[in-house]
């Protein structure tokens, strides 16, 4: 199932890199300028209960793996995390699967953080918040879709892409342990 679950991603992942798979707009970006801008965004894996910088569970520290596991061949060149011990330690196992450094983002400046990846291109992985990952999606010109659940919904992952020309192509996908919402 692991297996299957990988080759779905990939092969999701190379579609929206290549043709896309969601409407496209132009979106004014200095990547076009530099190679194209592929950027892979997750909210961080499950947490702890306590405090307000809690630590991530069992169940986010398998989700971190299955991260690193899911995005292995996706040649990630920078990883931008907010500063909080949940967002650091989901990208810390990408970290060690790349062998880059966390580049530190402020989650109350979002439009830098963009500008940043804009300017740059190449591939990123961005871990964020359930509240700023999917208004990251929407300022790259992607698809955010519905608003993230906070209560449970750890498994989504984004993909936009920026090519050349400026055109965006978003994706949501899920990996690792599947959300399920409470049904009341």
């Amino acid at each position: 199932m692991k297996a299957l679950t990988k080759a779905m991603v990939a092969t999701l992942a190379a579609t929206a890199a290549l043709i896309g798979c969601s409407t496209t707009r132009d979106a004014s970006s200095s990547a076009s300028e530099h190679e194209p801008l592929v950027v892979f965004l997750v909210r961080h894996a499950e947490k702890t209960d306590g405090g307000s910088d809690p630590e991530l569970s069992a169940a986010g520290i398998a989700r971190a793996a299955d991260l690193a596991s899911v995005l292995r061949s996706a040649q990630i060149e920078h990883v931008h995390s907010s500063n909080f011990i949940r967002t650091r330690n989901t990208a810390s196992a990408a970290v060690a699967e790349y062998g880059v450094e966390v580049e530190l983002y402020d989650p109350r400046d979002l439009p830098s953080l963009v500008d940043k990846l804009r300017g740059i291109g190449g591939r990123h992985l961005v871990v964020g918040h359930s509240n700023t990952t999917p208004q990251v999606v929407e300022l790259l010109g992607g698809t955010p879709g519905p608003e993230i659940d906070e209560a449970g919904e750890y498994d989504r992952l984004y993909i936009v892409t920026i090519g050349r020309d400026g055109t965006v192509h978003s994706v949501m996908m899920r990996y690792g342990a599947a959300y399920s919402p409470v049904q009341e």
